[in-house]
């Protein structure tokens, strides 16, 4: 097996596992039956940029496609800032672990607004076999689609927007309803 082999199948841990295969398992996954060509193997990626080694010596992914998660900000109360490489963050991978079943659409309209969700902004969406009342839902009445909260009345199933000033919709007779997907992430770029 080729040095490229060996790279892929560690990106395939790192993606699995959402950590990085230490020395033992970095030693099975390549068939090496020492720890000292698992230590070979790990300084040949380290020294091709693939990964690094904290200060505790463990392998970190370092170029796999992502961005790196370094702590975590206060929204509220300052605290003091802390950098400490947590991992690396694949942004495709977590906003659509269900690539098959997921898009994007982008928001027109002010009908969502009171849910954090913005005319402009990006939506990711997953087509599911069930939904259930109180998700973000996009639907379709009678052909028109449109974003808003699936809920379930004493009528049965309606729409309701994130906007004080506009009203739900119910579907009228003879309409049908039919939720199409479930938004399961917003993305704003500022």
């Amino acid at each position: 097996m080729g040095y490229e082999a060996y790279r892929e199948k560690v990106v395939a841990f790192y993606r699995r596992h959402k950590r990085m295969p230490d020395h033992s398992e970095l030693a099975r996954l390549a068939g090496f039956k020492s720890k000292n060509a698992a230590w070979k193997l790990a300084q040949k990626l380290v020294e091709d940029g693939v990964v690094e080694k904290d200060a505790r010596g463990k392998l970190v992914p370092k170029n796999l496609g992502g961005a790196r998660l370094l702590g975590v900000v206060e929204a509220g109360f300052p605290s003091p800032a802390e950098e400490e490489l947590l991992d690396v963050m694949d942004f495709d991978e977590f906003l659509t672990p269900n690539k098959e079943s997921s898009y994007i659409l982008k928001v027109k309209g002010d009908s969502m607004i009171d849910a954090g969700i913005r005319e402009g902004d990006l939506v990711v969406v997953e087509r599911r076999q069930t939904y259930k009342p109180g998700q973000i839902v996009v639907a379709s009445i009678d052909g028109a689609f449109t974003m808003k909260y699936l809920r379930k009345g004493a009528r049965g199933y309606y729409l309701e927007p994130a906007n004080a000033l506009l009203k739900p919709i119910y579907p009228k007779d003879g309409e049908t309803l039919s939720i199409e997907a479930v938004v399961t992430s917003v993305v704003r770029k500022y």
